[in-house]
């Protein structure tokens, strides 16, 4: 049996839970493990002298239980707690890739955090511009919600900061442009993490 890992990492309301949800249903043996579901309650989350709550910094986010349950599925992928979805429809190719199972990670701060480097079998990044992002997260509630300046003054600021840390340090990502449509999207990711299993059944 093998494990295929996958990054989906980006922007705030970059269209990431989307992309997943979508290659949930067509990849077999697949399931997500979103890093929202690992933030510290909001009595343990830091404010800034500007009275930001710091939620868009690692130090919001229990990392070390999201390392342990990546890793928990690695071990044990059909045991794990992790949701899974049977796909809707294999592809005829793909009746052989039974043993394989495809964990998708998604989440805005995935490739700065050390001891995950080392899980990612492919790492895809999606970007929005700044206009865009900000309209996209004015649509959206939050709990708690962004009061006034809040984009402008915490969450751009550190989506710049940890993007230009992570292309400092890391390598082997591909980015994706978030403004395309989600077929375009979807239908890219899919069709590469296709040919990693094809190159797998080698």
């Amino acid at each position: 049996m093998k494990v295929l890992v996958i990054g989906l990492g980006g922007v705030t309301n970059g269209g990431k839970t989307t992309l997943a949800k979508r290659l949930r249903k067509q990849l077999p043996n697949c399931s997500i493990l979103a890093q929202d579901d690992f933030f510290k309650p909001e009595s343990e989350v830091e404010v800034d002298e500007h009275g930001f709550k710091q939620y868009d910094v690692l130090d919001a986010l229990y990392m070390e239980e999201m390392v342990t349950s990546i890793r928990s599925w690695m071990k044990n992928p059909t045991g794990s707690s992790v949701s899974t979805t049977e796909s809707k429809s294999t592809p005829v190719n793909l009746k052989s890739t039974e043993e394989v199972h495809i964990l998708i990670v998604e989440g805005f701060l995935l490739y700065n955090y050390e001891p995950l480097n080392e899980v990612w079998d492919r790492r895809y990044f999606l970007t929005i511009p700044y206009e865009e992002c900000k309209r996209r997260r004015s649509t959206r509630v939050y709990q708690p919600a962004d009061g006034p300046g809040y984009f402008d003054g915490h969450v751009w600021p550190m989506y710049l900061k940890h993007k230009t840390e992570m292309e400092e340090n890391t390598n082997n990502i591909v980015y994706l442009d978030g403004t395309k449509s989600e077929e375009d999207l979807f239908s890219y990711v899919y069709n590469d993490i296709m040919r990693e299993l094809e190159a797998w059944k080698k």
